[in-house]
């Protein structure tokens, strides 16, 4: 194996020069460690597709707990029942578009066909290389802008989502105050905010809802900064909140630590985190916002192998199963009817929420 330019161990197929240039042989993944053993029973193993699906991960890649991981879990189901070859490669902090660009092109040179992009970072990059690449199908999450007769737009109505764990936070607060702290100031994650504030103010009008991001583009590195998450959850706690809510990728570890440190309770994102997160602070968690990269992750690959594949927006909304609240750990058992009720409301469109 080699490292790539990127700073993960690869092991993809060896089907051009330049993705040998970036990976070794083998056909498998960019996760560090030996591959998983094939299945001893044949009987038990997935049929092969044929498909070879390459993934792009935002900063962060497979291990950050939150969205990079829900869409690897996304490839994993793929990998297991549909029998697919993958290579998967990671963004870096602070990385030029023409690095993600490069990413996009070894994975289409090289033959794989889906190619996957996670983040809407990609977004100009998706539409450049869709371009030159018109025979390969390429997907990417949380971006509409990119269009294409091959591109395909897998987003999410992350706004219905925070309005259930905001109204979850304003149910559990018993100071009348939560915080909101995003990972970078995007229109995409403001979506989570107004979803937070009006899912909040739905219960308490007059509750105080803090607000903090960690970076502004074209900085980043608000979504993978643990260190700056913290410290804008300490300045919350300190100031009066009992609930942190966070949208910022890998710096919502820092927000957990900063939750238990003061004796507070978190909401996490993307994941079940309270799955996912560190042990020591995972008790802090309270419930996620589910957004299930994962699903549309797999159903993209699926319809590829079934020749299905259609290109333009797809909405994974609260109606569509693609958005919804954890309750891992019980901790809101005590308020999930009324939960279900907004739920409800959302999914019929008695209610609806905001983006901005």
């Amino acid at each position: 194996m080699l490292r790539n330019r990127f700073g993960k161990v690869v092991a993809g197929a060896a089907t051009g020069a330049m993705l040998l240039a970036a990976a070794a042989c083998g056909g498998g993944d960019t996760t560090e460690g030996a591959p998983s053993a094939a299945p001893t029973d044949a009987a038990s193993a997935p049929a092969a597709s044929g498909a070879k699906v390459g993934l792009a991960y935002d900063i962060g890649g497979r291990g950050d707990q939150s969205f990079n991981d829900s869409a690897a879990a996304g490839l994993d189901k793929a990998k297991a029942e549909l029998g697919v070859e993958v290579n998967e490669l990671e963004a870096g902090n602070g990385e030029a578009e023409s690095a993600k660009e490069e990413r996009l092109r070894l994975l289409a040179s090289g033959g794989f066909n889906p190619v996957i992009a996670v983040g809407f970072a990609y977004s100009a990059s998706v539409a450049k290389v869709a371009a030159e690449f018109p025979d390969t199908k390429f997907a990417i999450v949380d971006d509409d802008a990119a269009k294409g007769a091959n591109i395909s737009n897998l987003v999410f109505a992350e706004e219905q989502g925070s309005f259930l764990v905001g109204a979850a936070a304003a149910l559990k607060s018993t100071k009348g105050d939560v915080g909101f702290v995003g990972g970078v100031e995007v229109p995409l994650i403001k979506k989570f905010q107004a979803g937070f504030e009006a899912g909040a103010k739905a219960v308490k009008p007059d509750i105080k809802i803090q607000s903090k991001y960690l970076t502004q583009p074209p900085d980043f590195s608000g979504f993978g900064d643990p260190a700056k998450g913290k410290t804008a959850a300490e300045g919350m706690f300190d100031a009066g909140a009992d609930v942190v809510y966070q949208a910022a990728g890998g710096s919502g570890a820092g927000v957990f630590e900063a939750a238990k440190a003061a004796g507070g309770m978190a909401i996490g994102v993307d994941s079940d985190q309270a799955k996912t997160a560190d042990p020591t602070v995972a008790d802090v968690i309270i419930t996620s916002m589910l957004k299930k990269v994962d699903v549309a992750v797999f159903d993209f690959i699926k319809s590829f192998t079934s020749g299905s594949v259609a290109a333009g927006p797809k909405v994974y909304d609260l109606a569509a199963g693609g958005v919804d609240y954890s309750t891992t750990g019980g901790k809101v058992d005590d308020i999930k009817t009324k939960l279900d009720e907004y739920k409800a409301k959302i999914a019929s469109g008695e209610i609806t929420v905001p983006k901005e």
